[in-house]
């Protein structure tokens, strides 16, 4: 029998801890070997819609898997199914996208830990929904977080942005009145739109500061203008295999200089000290976050033995009817 988790299961097994440590460990796979992740591909639904899939192998943890999603008239709905890696049977179905707000918002929270100044203490988000929300949490677990400088456009939206996430944190958000005025000041930055056009301007952007990118994963979209991208001193990507394909901040800012990819580094690097995320305190730097498969895999792994632990989901018959083909045969 596979386990079946629903949003409400999801969000009732995953912290932002537990979610900090899993994504940390997704990167240290990918730097030892153990893991494998295989860029975002996407599918047309139609004329509007589109079926979105990536896959990883998580060989340390003994799963292997999916996470598919649709972007449709009806909405955006995730799913990970979850196989073993040992005997190729489904082990779970996991709907996710609790889950994607979770490592998402994870990721950024290890990239400040690694790439932010150590005594680092005020963040500015640009945009103001749910994802933002991870956002802010995830670094607030990660870093000593002391104040939220927060913008987005609506006002109204803003506001109460700032309202919930002052009594969530327990420190002051503030709601800023322009994307300019969040990021003066600030020692993190987190873009978290899906923006055409930057949000961010390189001008703006002063010595010391970190910034994660991690709203956009198309590449004619971009959160950060050319001037904000040739300014950092050091960038990291989640994947420079992904992100020469979705990363529009890089790809637009790089544009036919094939040679600046060379300078990007990956991020599992950083996370295992290969190299540093950064050698100085006036140093800029820029975590590109793509969202990769590996976090979804490792994060679904520990999902999947934590529920069965407690007795939670729902046990679902798949393939039980039918035996397995013989391994050789022809497919």
């Amino acid at each position: 029998m596979s386990l079946l988790l629903s949003e409400a299961d999801v969000r009732k097994l995953l912290t932002m801890p537990l979610a900090l440590e899993c994504v940390e460990t997704s990167f240290r796979r990918l730097e030892d070997k153990t893991g494998v992740s295989h860029p975002r591909r996407r599918l047309p639904l139609g004329e509007q819609g589109l079926l979105h899939y990536m896959a990883a192998a998580d060989a340390a943890g003994g799963y292997a898997g999916l996470k598919i999603y649709t972007v449709a008239a009806g909405g955006v709905r995730f799913i990970v199914p979850l196989f073993r890696s040992g005997s190729g049977d489904i082990v779970a179905l996991i709907e996710a996208d609790y889950l994607g707000q979770m490592r998402t918002g994870a990721a950024s929270g290890v990239a400040a830990r690694v790439m932010a100044r150590e005594d680092a203490r005020i963040v500015c988000i640009i945009g103001t929904g749910l994802q933002a929300r991870t956002q802010v949490e995830a670094v607030c677990a990660a870093k000593k977080i002391e104040r939220v400088q927060a913008f987005g456009r609506d006002r109204d939206r803003r506001e109460r942005f700032a309202k919930e996430m002052s009594a969530r944190l327990g420190i002051p958000v503030k709601a800023a009145s322009s994307a300019e005025e969040a990021v003066r000041g600030s020692d993190i930055v987190i873009t978290s739109t899906n923006s055409v056009q930057p949000v961010v301007e390189g001008r703006w952007l002063e010595p010391g500061m970190h910034v994660s990118a991690i709203g956009v994963n198309f590449a004619h979209r971009r959160e950060l203008d050319s001037e904000a991208v040739d300014r950092a001193d050091v960038i990291a990507a989640d994947s420079v295999e992904q992100s020469k394909i979705e990363s529009g901040d890089l790809i637009q800012a790089f544009g036919a200089n094939a040679a600046r990819w060379t300078n990007v580094l990956e991020f599992a690097d950083v996370i295992t000290g290969k190299v540093p995320g950064r050698t100085s305190r006036e140093q800029i730097t820029l975590f590109k976050s793509n969202g990769i498969a590996i976090e979804d895999i490792v994060v679904a792994g520990r999902l999947y033995e934590i529920a069965r632990e407690r007795g939670m989901g729902r046990e679902v018959p798949i393939w039980e009817d039918e035996a397995p083909l013989a391994a050789e045969a022809p497919i």
